[in-house]
């Protein structure tokens, strides 16, 4: 395996670098590419730069700003091979899935590019005579952008695009475990010939995070993480009272009613719950089955989690891949042992591999209870647990009950069930009769711990702006 070395890239250049690191292809635990620890000094120079370069780009028209986008994603389009490949590299994914995810980045760039002419403000009656409120929609300045690692590509451009087109600059920083697509998308905004210091990438450690996120000028930090990491970074907003944008853990729960197409549902689900291993944050993790109909579907989900064969998909693409590293799946693991200890069977799976990769099979968990860690706890990985009720307000109430609220599935072909869930799920999106897609015109935000603030379409723009009240006498 050939290995590269990346660079951080900061003013609109890739920097020397002296102590890099290694990055591990989950599929077998062989290093493939290595990437430098950013000093504090270095992200203060990134931060620096981009304020510096922030002025310029705010005060050109929304419409430069959109045409710029355009030459990005064209950019990351051609390179899509490029980013693809080191993507597959450093998650486990297939190669016409990584690739794929690049081609997608480059589409929502282009959406966003749209927003150029559609930021809106608004115009307000005054009280007094002669006067009239001006409600201006303006940037915050420097965005840190903090991305996961199951969809890199995806979740940098999600963030990224609508901070530019908004006006502002970004310091992005990718998971250490998979930044080497990050650095491709770097490549591309040289491509794009964007202005130096707008987008700013670089690998640190957590104490240098810390230095990056605590900046005075970072006026806002997004970031797509767990429950633990959204509270590390509220601690950080507090030195600037920076604006936080968060989604965070998520426990999608699935009810199926009587009157849903079981076949389809338990090909669904087992699709579902082993894209990417499970390394969702809407996968499916808690089924609410009725009990009329519980038999059947375990019966099904068993013989679909069975069939489902895992392994390295650069040799065999239709397999599920690996957990990201080997901490994920001794925690996978241990979750499934723990729901035994209390009370749950496994259907299927639920058994730790030998030999190299990050691997976890397919598991299926019934007999199991609301109180159960399994499912108290977001297991990021590929464990459905699967519970029963006996009405539609039971399952209502067992979905409602619980720390998350991102995503929500129902299965059922009563409008009116349907609207009772739409109207009382507490979750931030209900998807009827099909799994979680997050649509990037729509808006992707959680409820309860699941985040604050949003993602996607004119909301997850606007999160990335501020507003200025002009009162105008005349």
């Amino acid at each position: 395996m050939v290995l590269t070395d990346y660079r951080n890239f900061v003013a609109g250049a890739f920097q020397p670098a002296s102590d890099l690191v290694p990055v591990l292809d989950p599929a077998n635990g062989e290093t493939f590419a290595r990437v430098p620890a950013a000093s504090a000094v270095e992200a203060i120079a990134a931060v620096e730069n981009a304020a510096a370069a922030q002025k310029t780009w705010k005060a050109l028209p929304a419409i430069a700003r959109g045409d710029a986008l355009r030459r990005f994603a064209a950019a990351i389009e051609a390179r899509a091979g490029r980013i693809g490949a080191a993507l597959a590299l450093e998650s486990g994914k297939s190669l016409a899935d990584a690739t794929a995810e690049a081609i997608y980045g480059a589409e929502v760039m282009r959406y966003h590019a749209e927003w150029a002419r559609r930021i809106e403000g608004e115009v307000i009656q005054s009280d007094n005579p002669g006067e009239t409120l001006l409600l201006k929609r303006e940037p915050i300045g420097v965005v840190a952008c903090l991305i996961p690692f199951n969809f890199p590509v995806y979740t940098l451009v999600r963030k990224v695009a609508p901070a530019l087109i908004a006006g502002n600059a970004v310091v992005v920083r990718p998971s250490n475990s998979t930044p080497a697509s990050a650095f491709e998308i770097a490549e591309a905004a040289l491509d794009a010939d964007l202005p130096a210091g707008l987008i700013n990438i670089l690998t640190m450690s957590h104490d240098v995070a810390a230095t990056l996120c605590t900046h005075p000028s970072v006026g806002m930090i997004t970031l797509t993480g767990s429950l633990q990491a959204g509270r590390v970074v509220l601690e950080y907003c507090k030195a600037n009272i920076a604006k936080p944008s968060l989604e965070l853990g998520g426990k999608t729960p699935v009810i199926v009613e009587p009157d849903a197409d079981l076949d389809a549902v338990s090909a669904q689900l087992v699709a579902a719950k082993t894209n990417h291993c499970g390394q969702v944050c809407t996968a499916p993790e808690r089924v609410y089955v009725h009990r009329s109909i519980h038999d059947a579907l375990v019966e099904r989900l068993r013989t679909g989690f069975a069939a489902r064969a895992f392994g390295d998909r650069a040799s065999d693409p239709t397999r599920m891949g690996p957990l990201e590293t080997k901490s994920a799946q001794a925690n996978v693991h241990a979750m499934v042992r723990h729901a035994v200890e209390q009370g749950a069977r496994i259907e299927a799976g639920g058994v730790l591999p030998e030999g190299v990769g990050n691997y976890y099979p397919p598991t299926l968990l019934s007999n199991c209870r609301q109180e159960m860690d399994v499912v108290a706890e977001e297991v990021f990985g590929p464990v459905l647990a699967v519970l029963s009720y006996d009405s539609a307000e039971e399952a209502l109430a067992l979905a409602n009950d619980h720390q998350f609220g991102l995503s929500s599935v129902l299965f059922t072909n009563n409008y009116s069930t349907v609207m009772r869930f739409a109207d009382a799920i507490e979750a931030g999106e209900l998807y009827v009769n099909r799994f979680p897609a997050d649509p990037y015109q729509g808006f992707h935000a959680g409820w309860k711990r699941s985040g604050l603030g949003g993602d996607d379409g004119k909301h997850g723009m606007l999160e990335f702006t501020q507003t200025r009240l002009v009162v105008l006498k005349h």
